[in-house]
């Protein structure tokens, strides 16, 4: 039978252009927020843990900005 690996599912919201860039590059304070996740599902896990490889989904998202009605709800 094989096991699937169950994906550890990440929401951070809202982040800048910036802040984006430098997680990309494996930096920042969202990879610490990542690896933090990360390690807080290792420690629940206790021994099944061993020998697994967990993988984070990680969603990163900017919402689209309204437009303006204005006046004439142009």
């Amino acid at each position: 039978m094989v096991q699937s690996a169950t994906p550890i599912i990440i929401d951070l919201g809202k982040k800048k252009k910036k802040v984006i860039k430098r997680f990309k590059r494996g930096r920042g304070r969202v990879m610490d927020e990542v690896q933090q996740a990360i390690e807080d599902v290792r420690s629940g896990l206790g021994n099944e843990a061993e020998g697994k490889e967990l993988v984070p989904v990680v969603l990163i998202y900017r919402r689209k900005q309204r437009r303006g009605g204005g006046l004439l709800g142009i």
